[in-house]
């Protein structure tokens, strides 16, 4: 078995200042990740690494392999795996850090502070029989995913590496074993706060209470009512999170309370995936049997997840039980309509509209029908619009027309709005299991294709053309796994 070695931070650029350790043990377990037999970089986030201000030279080599794989500790880390619980389904579980390490918190030269996190980095006490490894097709799908998702402008983790590990893992059948190292604001969950609550433990609910608005909430850390503070605050980032995701077509596939997290990014790309036709009963994921988390459903879900936040806030709301629920209910009342403004605000901008009018609601809720019913690609549909050509329903672009000139604007700025705010490339479904299936067989080439194109998704290139097409008329019916 490969040993554990301690790796150099100095020449590196880590910069490690770990607060979360400090919290109640309750949250955490001190564990380190097992090192894997032969680490080899797969894919490296150069641009990533130099935002963080770290040696992208030295880390796209083999040091970084070592760091990324978990066979080497970079000065300062204090490695843990993170305890939380959660709502799988709708049903509650007590959860945990199954198959990730988090190695601590980055501090980058502008002050920003990240959790580093490898995932499929071996066994922990919450793996619950897993083997706590990761195959590369998904660890190399979540890298695609939630750099699309930067490169949009939406909230999100990031992947700063995949990394090989020389060894095999078993699902259905044998893959190959790659861990992910992933970036992000917080691991902090709605699981995590549902962890302190079911433990009844008062003290280690306020003390995480207080480091999350610290962390990512400065603003309202000295609120008198903190636990208040912070639910409105998660409840508003929420709000604008799910309106972007459905602004793009994406389908998180998973939105068990686990996988919210409190700083407001989308995090865990498991079963994820972009819609090519519009239909908001739209579900990839192979497990969601009932179409819990289809597409339409996803405001009312991250509703039903904020609600299991303010649950386990309720001890901290007020004194009072019946003044603390009738706080959260109107804390939560407010999610809806927060919602649909982030949402109405995109949609304007996606169909080149400066200002509010009343119909503007029944105009975006038109087009959608007309969209459902021809069975239109959604991305496709949003980019070809044009104010002077007709391409689609007439009498809809007639009211369109109206409303356009309406407003002030030109043309030419209009169209500039809306080619800002419709990206012409998503990762097509088909596009993401071409580049898996050859990485699978050793070629990285057609991934790295695949993220040239994604890196900017709203600048149209003649010779990228084939990105923009959906799947070919007859394809199966596309399915998308956890990878667990």
């Amino acid at each position: 078995m490969p040993e554990l070695s301690q790796s150099d931070s100095v020449s590196a650029g880590w910069h490690f200042d770990n607060t979360y350790a400090g919290l109640p043990e309750v949250f955490f377990t001190r564990s380190a990740p097992v090192p894997v037999r032969e680490p080899q970089m797969a894919v490296f986030n150069k641009a990533l690494a130099d935002e963080m201000g770290l040696d992208s030279d030295l880390l796209g080599g083999a040091e970084g392999a070592r760091i990324f794989a978990g066979n080497a500790i970079p000065q300062g880390a204090e490695p843990i795996a993170q305890a939380y619980a959660g709502h799988q389904f709708g049903h509650p579980a007590m959860l945990g850090d199954g198959r990730a390490i988090l190695l601590g918190e980055h501090v980058t030269p502008g002050g920003v502070r990240l959790d580093v996190q490898l995932k499929g980095a071996g066994q922990t006490p919450y793996s619950r029989r897993g083997d706590g490894r990761a195959g590369l097709g998904p660890m190399l799908r979540e890298y695609i995913i939630s750099e699309a998702m930067a490169a949009q402008g939406i909230p999100t983790t990031r992947s700063l590496a995949v990394v090989t590990t020389g060894e095999s893992v078993r699902r259905e059948t044998p893959l190959r074993g790659a861990v992910l190292t992933r970036i992000a604001a917080s691991h902090i969950r709605v699981g995590t706060f549902e962890y302190a609550a079911r433990i009844d433990d008062r003290d280690a609910l306020e003390k995480l209470t207080d480091y999350t608005l610290r962390r990512h909430f400065p603003e309202h850390a000295k609120s008198a009512n903190p636990a208040l503070a912070l639910l409105e605050g998660v409840i508003e980032r929420q709000s604008s999170l799910v309106a972007r995701w459905m602004l793009v077509g994406f389908i998180h596939g998973v939105m068990n309370t686990d996988n919210m997290a409190l700083s407001g990014e989308t995090i865990d790309y498991g079963p994820c995936a972009f819609m090519d036709t519009y239909d908001p009963a739209t579900v990839f994921s192979s497990i969601d049997h009932h179409g819990r988390y289809a597409y339409g459903n996803q405001p009312t879900i991250a509703h039903w997840n904020l609600a299991r936040l303010a649950e386990s806030l309720l001890p901290l709301l007020h004194a009072d039980e019946s003044k603390s629920l009738e706080m959260a209910q109107g804390a939560l009342a407010a999610f809806p309509e927060l919602f649909r403004i982030h949402w109405l605000a995109g949609m304007r901008a996606k169909l080149g509209l400066f200002g509010a009018e009343p119909g503007d609601p029944e105009l975006f809720e038109s087009l959608l029908r007309v969209m459902k019913d021809a069975s239109l690609d959604y991305t496709n549909t949003f980019r070809s619009l044009d104010p002077e050509l007709v391409e689609i329903d007439a009498a809809w672009h007639q009211t369109w027309q109206t409303r356009l000139r309406s407003q002030g604007q030109s043309r030419e700025e209009v169209l500039r709005l809306m080619r800002a705010s419709n990206p012409a490339f998503i990762p097509r479904n088909h596009r993401v299991e071409e580049a898996l299936s050859a990485a699978e067989s050793g070629d990285l080439s057609v991934m790295n294709r695949l993220l040239g194109v994604l890196k900017d998704p709203f600048v149209e290139n003649a010779g990228d053309a084939a990105y923009t097409e959906p799947a070919a008329s007859g394809s199966e019916p596309y399915q998308t796994f956890c990878g667990t």
